[in-house]
């Protein structure tokens, strides 16, 4: 017996699909149950990298204090001043949802910036495909898009495994 159920519709990831869109950026306001809150010592440039780069947007700032980043709901970033930033990127990452349409120019958009900031795409083994991004801050972020579910794959067969099912799959990989 699995805890396991569908949660899709508490988020605003599309479903997986080579005609999935991604949905409007999310202006509203709201108690944000994730975020990531980033010190900068060039608040300009990296507003700048993280909107034409990473496709965020200034939702408000505060002068001198925090500008306040988004893309979807949920996906919130928070800029602060620094003195100075870490000079190695850290092991530890931050991901951002994307669809498989965005990767692409994502990927241009970040190289166009910064040269190599990017390391990717790849393929991962749960079905997604990754870009990870060095930002100016030296933050490792990874934008993650989810591949079409193909239920005779390996992937399928890795998740089986440990108890995630699409749905109308049942436990033996065949439509119910």
């Amino acid at each position: 017996m699995s805890d396991y159920y569908n949660a899709f519709e508490m988020s605003p990831v599309p479903a997986p699909g080579p005609d999935a869109v991604p949905p409007e950026p999310c202006r509203g306001i709201y108690g944000m149950p994730a975020f990531v809150t980033i010190p900068t010592s060039d608040l300009a440039e990296s507003v700048d990298f993280w909107t034409r780069g990473l496709g965020f947007f200034e939702l408000f700032s505060i002068p001198g204090k925090v500008v306040h980043l988004r893309r979807w709901a949920f996906q919130d970033v928070l800029l602060v001043p620094a003195t100075s930033v870490p000079e190695q990127t850290p092991a530890v990452s931050f991901s951002f949802a994307c669809v498989l349409s965005e990767v692409d120019s994502l990927v241009e958009a970040c190289r166009a910036l910064r040269p190599n900031s990017v390391d990717g795409p790849r393929d991962t083994p749960w079905t997604t495909r990754d870009v990870e991004v060095t930002t100016p801050e030296n933050a490792r972020i990874i934008l993650t898009a989810a591949k079409p579910f193909d239920p005779a794959s390996e992937e399928a067969r890795n998740l089986a495994a440990v108890g995630i099912t699409p749905p109308g799959i049942g436990d033996n990989g065949e439509h119910a």
